[in-house]
């Protein structure tokens, strides 16, 4: 109820600010809430860089600007649409993927309907356009109502080489818009347009092309009054022609008449014409002005053929706008075939850009369980950034291991490993290939991030009070398929409440069974791992290079993700050594950190019944996880299940070999 009064009052406003009425029945009204669709909040569309670069909005440097490949309009508002509400139903994915994954099987065919749909304008503006009824009759509504009837009829005119286009396909979501296309009102529009709309008229590129059509779109002997106008238009421009070739003979000038539709008729002429007697053009002409090397000019009396022109123009428009008015209340009551247009259009125009994505790089299609598993996955928009893959890493996450600690010195791509899971995550949930070897996926109902250090001044928030709105919008929003990204937490406040409050978010997250990663340099979470068996360390690891001239050990960085938690002490310091900071300074630091003897991280003894339990509760969801997803025959389970065993076997008595001091 409140969303149809809203629509009432939208539409009232429209009618009493841009004077303009829909026709009666020309709208297709329908509720589409965002049940099917996951949430991403505005926080991480901008946190993840989805539609728009934080640091240059002008590049493309996004997921939207690598995957965008689209033909028309209608096509990339859909792929913006879809990556920031990706699809949460499993066979609707499924459906978009067996579609890419076909138009890649034929490349005759694919560039065939990509040829068709780049022939296409935007359905969804002609259509929103067509359906209003200007108050008044002004030149403008005249122009523009006959020239989106033109756009109408080339449009048509399309539907028939994409069925053609289509015939071949075999998936269902393909085979279902070609069958879209055969709705018979497609037919009987264009016939009743053809009654009264020249057979030749057609979209041009060009304004004095379009003018053209314009004019001439209607029929000979339709209207008698009509057809006297333009042919006193057709009279003044062979006159404009005329005059600017007796002006040419006269003045021994190579004059050559040009259009625009701010100017109408001038003159246009070469700067370097060796005919200009001391640069100066005869004093009849005006208005002069120089463009690179051209010179732009008119005269009084093509100034007054202008007017005349504009003036029969407007007779012409008026006469036509009433035809065209007319044959638009016969064809309203079967434009909403037009809408189904529109949205096959769109969605042809995605998924053929998803395809268009896979051919430039080595993309795979993901699968969907109940595990999220990347084999050799690398974020898809630093490809495009250093025009070659970036290093890859693998990614494993399953509801018995649903919590990741990452570490890392700075620098070491932790953030970057982060964003690059959720993109694949969007990626994949849109109906696009991913940028991996091999992919599975859990469908994401969520997508969380808390990413960044900045303040707001807008809501006068400091660093600290920032992070802590992010982490309460993410603990009262999260369920059990969520995926959540934290990168860095509590760094805006002292070691000590940091640690405190990472300590706290964490235990909170870990009763969800939602998939968590959490990139921190607080060393100390790692020893959560003890307390919890769905927790996992990982970390970056890097290399110690030290040249014979150089004071200090520097870090080389290999981006490569391993198991376990970073050893590695003062890695900021030696971040530092990179940046122009002076080498007295860090030597200074790395002294009072001796002084200070401050550990970073605090070794823990483990208790041996803690490794036991933890050895239990791996086999356990190893068991749980083959029971609800293996496609294995007989004795290939039987091998892996032996596997599983003696890992086990092995865990136990590792766990059994802890000193007798810590026992």
């Amino acid at each position: 109820y409140y969303c149809l009064a809203a629509v009432a009052a939208m539409l009232k406003y429209i009618e009493f600010i841009q004077n303009s009425v829909y026709a009666p029945k020309s709208l297709k009204i329908r509720f589409h809430g965002s049940e099917q669709t996951a949430m991403i909040d505005s926080t991480s569309a901008l946190n993840l860089e989805l539609i728009t670069n934080n640091r240059d909005p002008r590049k493309g440097h996004t997921l939207f600007g690598i995957l965008n490949y689209t033909k028309t309009p209608g096509g990339s508002r859909r792929l913006r649409s879809n990556i920031l509400e990706p699809l949460i139903d499993a066979d609707s994915i499924n459906t978009r993927l067996d579609s890419v994954q076909e138009l890649l099987q034929d490349e005759e065919c694919f560039f065939g309907l990509q040829s068709v749909i780049a022939r296409f304008l935007d359905t969804e503006q002609l259509l929103s356009i067509l359906v209003q009824i200007p108050k008044q009759d002004t030149v403008n509504a005249s122009e523009s109502k006959i020239t989106n009837l033109i756009y109408l009829k080339h449009t048509l005119e399309l539907v028939e080489p994409l069925k053609e286009a289509l015939k071949s396909y075999k998936t269902p979501l393909l085979k279902a818009y070609y069958s879209s296309l055969e709705d018979s009102r497609f037919e009987i529009i264009l016939e009743k347009i053809k009654t009264v709309i020249n057979d030749d008229t057609r979209y041009t590129k060009g304004c004095l092309n379009m003018r053209t059509q314009k004019c001439y779109a209607v029929k000979p002997n339709v209207n008698e009054f009509l057809d006297i106008a333009r042919r006193t238009y057709t009279e003044i421009v062979d006159d404009i022609a005329g005059m600017i070739t007796q002006l040419a003979e006269k003045y021994n000038l190579p004059l050559k008449t040009s259009f625009s539709s701010a100017r109408g008729f001038f003159i246009q002429m070469n700067a370097d014409c060796t005919a200009i007697h001391n640069g100066q053009l005869p004093s009849e002409f005006t208005k002069i002005t120089k463009m690179k090397n051209v010179y732009s000019f008119t005269s009084p009396d093509l100034m007054k053929m202008n007017e005349r022109c504009q003036e029969s123009l407007r007779e012409i428009y008026h006469m036509t706008y009433l035809i065209v008015c007319k044959l638009l209340s016969e064809i309203y009551e079967y434009i909403h075939c037009l809408y189904k247009l529109s949205d096959t259009v769109s969605m042809l125009d995605m998924l053929q850009s998803f395809a268009h994505a896979c051919t430039l790089s080595d993309y795979v299609r993901p699968e969907f369980t109940d595990t999220l598993a990347i084999k050799q996955g690398w974020h898809p928009v630093l490809e495009k950034i250093h025009f070659e893959k970036p290093v890859a890493n693998d990614t494993y996450i399953t509801e018995g291991s649903n919590f990741i600690i990452i570490t890392g010195p700075n620098m070491s791509g932790k953030s970057t490993y982060l964003k690059q899971i959720a993109l694949s995550q969007i990626m994949a949930q849109m109906g696009s290939f991913v940028p991996a070897e091999y992919s599975s996926f859990r469908i994401a109902e969520q997508i969380f991030t808390r990413i960044g250090m900045d303040d707001d001044i807008e809501t006068n928030s400091s660093t600290f009070m920032k992070e802590m709105k992010e982490v309460t919008y993410i603990i009262q929003n999260a369920n059990d398929r969520s995926l959540i990204i934290i990168d860095e937490l509590g760094r805006g406040t002292s070691p000590e409440e940091g640690i405190g409050v990472c300590y706290a978010v964490c235990e909170y997250l870990l009763n969800l069974k939602a998939f968590t990663l959490f990139a921190t340099h607080f060393l100390e979470l790692c020893q959560i791992d003890t307390l919890y068996p769905n927790v996992e360390n990982n970390y970056f690891e890097v290399q110690h290079v030290r040249s014979s001239y150089e004071i200090m050990e520097k870090i080389a960085y290999t981006y490569i993700l391993s198991k376990g938690h970073t050893e590695e002490k003062n890695y900021g310091l030696k971040a530092a050594e990179v940046s122009s900071l002076p080498l007295s300074i860090i030597l200074d630091a790395k002294k009072l950190i001796t002084l200070i003897d401050r550990q970073i991280l605090q070794q823990q003894r483990t208790d041996p019944e803690i490794l036991k339990e933890k050895a239990i509760y791996h086999l356990a969801n190893r068991l749980i996880q083959t029971a609800r997803n293996s496609q294995l025959d007989p004795d290939s389970l039987r091998i892996y299940l032996k596997g599983l065993k003696k890992k086990y076997e092995t865990d136990c008595i590792a766990s059994e070999q802890v000193p007798a001091d810590v026992r």
